[in-house]
């Protein structure tokens, strides 16, 4: 099983969208996006619709076509751009129900939902906090 990238990509399109328009440009293509993330820039294209439908980001067409925010980083949290594009939570019980004459079968998923239900609180609480604004300003520590 691997671990699930969506978020991670999709704040780092936001973030470097922010930190190109802050450098004096007015929109970003798809292609430099991608040159960023290392991936094609079909990939970006569909999630950016995914983030516009969000209302995270905006696209121009025509000339000077490309993407911008529709928020200043200040005003996007992680939690944001984790509803715009997770789809659904991060864990789930069965997809069919175990068998109810076990044990197991029977308490699993109320023993193991209350966890679930806990740590989706937590991790929402926690994506909350941090703004793609903070993001940034981590970057550009490290830089």
């Amino acid at each position: 099983m691997s671990a699930n990238s969506r978020l991670t990509i999709a704040a780092h399109v936001l973030t470097w969208i922010g930190l190109y328009q802050r450098r004096g440009h007015e929109v970003a293509t798809s292609e430099q996006i991608a040159t960023s993330v290392n991936t094609n820039p079909v990939v970006i294209r569909r999630l950016l619709a995914e983030l516009r439908k969000a209302g995270l980001a905006d696209s121009r067409r025509g000339t000077g076509a490309g993407w911008m925010l529709s928020r200043d980083l200040a005003a996007i949290t992680l939690l944001d751009v984790h509803e715009a594009v997770a789809a659904g939570p991060v864990f789930a019980l069965h997809r069919s129900t175990p068998d109810p004459e076990c044990v197991v079968g029977h308490g699993i998923g109320p023993a193991l939902a209350s966890v679930y239900d806990e740590i989706e609180a937590v991790l929402r609480r926690e994506l909350a906090r941090t703004t793609l604004e903070d993001v940034l300003r981590d970057i550009l520590k490290t830089a």
